[in-house]
């Protein structure tokens, strides 16, 4: 006799079981419509491979598994697709989902099947892949994909299998009606899923001592194999994975752990019969037996019933009176939802539909304020504080939530079943579970952004940093470049014979005269800035610009100097030994400066006349740089003179610059005087200043009549701007 442990906690609530057991498993008729969700289990849903108007058979794959967490849908019947849309679910929040629905065409026509005769000749991972072809999920709790679960990973060893026929929830007997009745097609289910495992060592069948015809079956079953049937107390929720487990090895999995983890795996007994039926003779998952119970109902009883079948066509098969009903109730009373509507289909997963009266199961009382009486806490089969999680869970406070272990909570609803204050408590632990599996997704999601955020700057701060090294890299092959090049250029110049340097008295005259060219254009520009300023009556920049007038003055002077010292000792080193040549050479040079200062004075002419007819304040500027340019022009004739006819005077006249000179110096007395004003001599200086251009302008004016300019109006908005100007100041006086 294999020892048996006891469980902290649990209740011992009305069983009521008796009700249905008293029928064998039955059969109802085919409904107008099956409807098959896309998602009957843990994980990701299938995808759809039929269209609307196909016709499919019973047993036809129509919908796909989509990842490793995942199960395909087959057709429960013959017929045909006539919608894939969103329908009503068996859920506790009432959600909808995708869902096939077929229109069966009453032929119940299977598809062609593929049985095996005997397992052993198969390998275990192919059977497994059968398994998981056929859509079998858990079918006593939350649906997990049976064959990810009976594939452990490569560092979990198993060494003991557990089929749970314990069904500890009241009004639930389908568990034990298939043991009843398919107790052999169970222990041949048993032996498949050991198999499978690779041969552990204890194959266990836990069984409530409240079932005598299910152990009295499944004894005589195993007679021949090696199973263990094992019966022990009844008491609520003893069919719990971790609480049957610890009932019957009394092992206890960790927080946080898998069954696998501690080398069992545990499987129910409907599974196990449906894993068999898969290999043995072909057949997916498209039928269950499920407990149809309640007062409500005209009979009670366990049905084979197909997957997809509307819970409304169920209810009325059993003669359902629904104006008796309090509530239909999926499951049993400790762990079930309550469905708003009737239309849900079965899934996987539905062992019961419960149906009682208002007398039967009467509405839960008012809910009262807690008493810290701590009979939850004695009640909860997994030891836990089921005050301290109400709390928790009313603040949402998830941190404190995690460290009292809400999620090793199986729901079993003890704990509410004892509390005197009627407090619902299982509802707060489900609400926070959802609460905190949001929460965590988020947190993923943005544990997941971040980690994209920072791989990307990562990677754009490595991308950088090989271009550095790769322009470090070009910069220093070019150094060496250079470097190898001057070395061999230094060694050329070693090896090669050395030439003098010579440099061409043309050029080196060419050169000086462009500085000095540079030196008279800057002096003709502070020569018009101080005319500006001067006209414009600004002392503090007049001053400024007289200052650079008088470096570009001396500048000129030291580039004339530097020229003439040159043309003077070129002239001694070429005394006497000029030839024609070299003098046509200077006539040439000669003739070219004077075409560009004639083009230079015809400018500058240009310029002036404009000024003069628009009246503007830099006309005395531009006179006195066409009399330089007169100047310049008339020393390059009288020098070209010269060489061509040697006996001609090269004296040059100076009557323009000096004419110019004239005009600075008067520009500066006038700045000067300026400057010793105070503000209302300045402003009737500008006055008069202003009427004597304005008479000026007004006699050009009347000689451009007189002559018929082609610039009258040139002249005449001169005269306008003058007036305005003058009556602006006399306004400012």
């Amino acid at each position: 006799m294999r020892k048996i442990w006891d469980i902290h906690g649990g209740i011992h609530p009305p069983e009521n079981k008796s009700q249905s057991t008293q029928t064998p498993i039955g059969l109802i008729d085919l409904p107008d419509e099956i409807i098959l969700p896309l998602n009957q289990h843990v994980g990701t849903p299938a995808d759809p491979i039929v269209n609307i108007g196909d016709s499919v058979k019973k047993g036809q794959v129509i919908a796909e598994a989509h990842g490793f967490v995942s199960l395909p849908v087959h057709a429960s019947t013959s017929g045909e697709i006539t919608a894939i849309e969103d329908r009503l679910i068996p859920h506790p929040s009432g959600m909808s989902a995708r869902c096939i629905v077929l229109k069966p065409d009453m032929q119940d026509e299977w598809v062609a099947l593929t049985p095996i005769d005997d397992f052993r000749t198969k390998k275990p991972g192919a059977l497994a892949e059968l398994i998981r072809n056929a859509g079998i999920a858990g079918m006593g709790g939350a649906g997990f994909p049976t064959a990810v679960k009976i594939q452990p990973r490569g560092d979990q060893r198993i060494d003991t299998l557990i089929l749970n026929g314990t069904e500890c929830e009241p009004y639930i007997t389908a568990d034990d009606m298939l043991m009843r009745e398919k107790a052999a097609e169970v222990i041949r289910g048993a032996e498949l899923l050991a198999f499978i495992l690779g041969e552990p060592a204890n194959i266990i069948i836990g069984i409530e001592d409240n079932k005598p015809e299910a152990i009295a079956a499944m004894s005589d079953a195993a007679k021949n194999a090696k199973v263990e049937i094992v019966s022990f107390p009844t008491k609520y929720p003893s069919g719990g994975e971790k609480q049957l487990i610890q009932i019957l090895t009394g092992k206890e999995v960790p927080s946080g752990k898998l069954p696998a983890d501690i080398g069992i795996v545990l499987q129910n007994i409907g599974t196990a019969y449906a894993a068999h039926r898969a290999i043995t003779y072909g057949e997916p998952l498209i039928s269950r037996v499920t407990t149809i119970v309640g007062e409500s109902l005209n009979i009670q009883r366990n049905i084979e019933v197909l997957i997809g079948t509307p819970m409304s066509h169920v209810l009325e098969q059993h003669g359902f009176e629904h104006d008796q009903c309090a509530r239909l109730i999926v499951g049993g009373p400790m762990m079930g939802y309550t469905m708003e509507h009737l239309h849900a289909p079965i899934v996987k997963t539905t062992n019961c539909l419960l149906a009682p009266t208002k007398a039967e199961l009467p509405a839960p009382a008012a809910q009262q304020p807690c008493i810290r009486c701590g009979m939850c806490s004695e009640a909860c089969p997994a030891s836990l504080l089921p005050q301290q999680l109400f709390w928790f869970s009313q603040s949402e406070d998830f941190d404190r939530l995690h460290t009292h272990n809400l999620f090793d909570c199986i729901e079993c609803g003890a704990c509410a079943y004892v509390c005197p204050s009627n407090i619902p408590l299982v509802q707060y632990y489900r609400a926070s579970k959802g609460a905190i599996r949001q929460h965590d997704e988020e947190k993923r999601k943005a544990e997941h952004s971040r980690q994209r955020f920072e791989f990307r700057k990562e990677r754009i701060e490595r991308a950088a940093a090989e271009k550095e090294a790769q322009r470090e890299a070009r910069k220093k092959a070019a150094a060496a470049a250079r470097q190898k090049q001057a070395e061999n250029a230094e060694s050329a110049a070693a090896t090669a014979t050395p030439k003098p340097e010579t440099t061409s008295p043309d050029k080196t005259a060419a050169k000086l005269e462009r500085a000095l060219s540079s030196a008279m254009s800057r002096l003709e520009r502070a020569q018009k800035q101080v005319a500006d300023a001067l006209e414009t009556d600004d002392t503090a920049r007049t001053d400024t610009l007289q200052a650079r007038l008088k470096q570009a003055e001396l500048k000129v002077d030291d580039a004339k100097k530097r020229l003439d010292a040159f043309k003077q000792n070129n002239s001694d080193a070429k005394a006497g030994v000029n030839t024609i040549e070299e003098q046509n050479s200077a006539s040439e040079k000669l003739e070219q400066s004077i075409v560009q200062l004639e083009k230079r004075l015809a400018t500058a002419q240009q310029k002036l006349a404009e000024a003069v007819n628009s009246g503007l304040p830099t006309i005395s500027a531009l006179e006195q740089g066409v009399a330089k340019i007169r100047d310049k022009l008339k020393n390059a004739k009288e020098e070209l003179a010269n060489i061509n006819n040697p006996e001609t005077d090269t004296s040059a006249s100076t009557d323009e610059l000096k004419s110019a000179e004239a005009a600075i110096s008067k520009a500066q007395t006038r700045a000067a005087e300026l400057a010793n004003m105070n503000p209302a001599d300045k402003a009737v200086a500008k006055i008069v200043s202003l009427e004597k251009r304005l008479d000026k302008a007004r006699e050009r004016l009347s000689a451009a009549e007189a002559n018929n300019d082609e610039n009258l109006e040139v002249f005449r908005a001169s005269v306008v701007t003058l007036e305005k100007k003058l009556a602006d100041a006399k306004a400012k006086n």
